[in-house]
């Protein structure tokens, strides 16, 4: 358990002695939001619409499922998506990086290859998102942008923001960094166009749901195994992501007796990392998998995960989206390749 999962999900006396740190740090993140809103410091456009897909929680919420579900309801409108991310952890030298189903994520990071994989669409990362959303309209003709994460990286103007909030975790504690897990305070949310809950949502979001009920072989994909068939056998769960506890809840809530071996997200994993005295079957989650294939044993396996979504924010999205893109002089299946960049709002939600 990290610090933040010990006090900064609930009122405690760390937490009460570190509020006025909090506090401080509240007020910094909204000066510097004003600062991009006042036109102090500069945003930028590009010329294809932006969706940004993150949090205002430190660690994992669901937004790479979440972004992965997205491409496929673009692509099934006739857009021609494309992701952006950071790349958290990649060690390339040369940024932005196109980023393919076999990119090594030590360069690139975990997730984006994971979208790589998963989507049928190019991925570009790199830490300026705005080079590299630029790269995604200017080399594949996308017309329809996705930044995976990137909330506030209020520098790539936005046209459409969707927060993703942890449904059982929620804002924790409600104060910022340190004493809670708040990049941005709670007022932040009444500001973006949509709020996903992943696996329960209140009243104003919409429902996420993950599904995956399948462990495939790390050394051949092909070869399945349906959760159940776990059951009666004590597995290795394994979980390198933001809130490890939401994988060991999904196992034991498919009825599998479960050791729990939490990392770090992102955590890089080396051979010696999994090897346990008992000699039992490994679970691990599709973003842990893509670090450990290439030492894996027979009897590891992955479960990958799919999100699914309420069909009325897919079609309010679609719906906001068409809007921006006529506004842009954009029609799906085709982007204007050496048009200027012009904002179809500010770039960052007024409050």
């Amino acid at each position: 358990m990290n610090w933040l999962d010990r006090y900064g999900y609930s009122l405690n006396l760390v937490a009460v002695l570190l509020w006025p740190f909090s506090l401080l740090f509240s007020v910094a993140v909204r000066m510097r939001r004003k600062l991009y809103q006042w036109g102090l410091l500069q945003s930028e456009a590009i010329a294809a619409p932006v969706i940004i897909v993150g949090n205002i929680t430190v660690g994992g919420t669901g937004k790479t499922p979440l972004t992965a579900r997205l491409v496929e309801v673009l692509r099934e409108a006739g857009y021609k998506p494309g992701v952006v991310s950071r790349g958290y952890g990649g060690q390339s030298k040369q940024w932005p990086r196109h980023v393919t189903a076999d990119s090594h994520p030590h360069e690139v990071g975990d997730e984006p290859v994971l979208l790589a994989q998963r989507c049928d669409c190019p991925v570009v990362v790199g830490p300026d998102r705005v080079a590299a959303a630029r790269t995604l309209v200017a080399a594949y003709h996308c017309n329809v942008v996705i930044s995976d994460d990137g909330l506030q990286h209020y520098r790539l103007q936005r046209d459409i923001e969707i927060a993703v909030i942890d449904g059982s975790r929620r804002l924790g504690n409600g104060a910022c960094l340190p004493a809670g897990p708040l990049r941005e305070p709670p007022s932040r949310l009444r500001t973006v166009d949509f709020i996903i809950g992943n696996g329960a949502a209140r009243d104003g979001e919409y429902l996420m749901s993950l599904r995956g009920d399948t462990a495939l072989n790390l050394l051949d994909p092909y070869i399945t195994i349906a959760l159940p068939g776990f059951r009666g056998s004590v597995v290795h769960g394994i979980a390198g992501i933001g809130n490890p506890k939401r994988f060991f809840n999904y196992l034991r809530h498919a009825r599998l007796r479960l050791i729990e071996h939490p990392f770090p997200d992102h955590h890089l994993f080396r051979p010696e990392d999994l090897r346990f005295p008992q000699d039992f079957p490994v679970l691990m989650t599709e973003k842990d998998a893509i670090k450990c294939r290439s030492f894996a044993n027979d009897d590891w396996w992955y479960v990958p995960v799919s999100a699914r979504l309420d069909p009325e924010f897919e079609e309010q999205l679609l719906r906001r989206l068409a809007t921006i893109a006529m506004s842009k002089g954009i029609h799906r299946g085709k982007v204007e390749r050496n048009r200027k960049a012009v904002p179809a709002k500010s770039g960052v939600s007024q409050s």
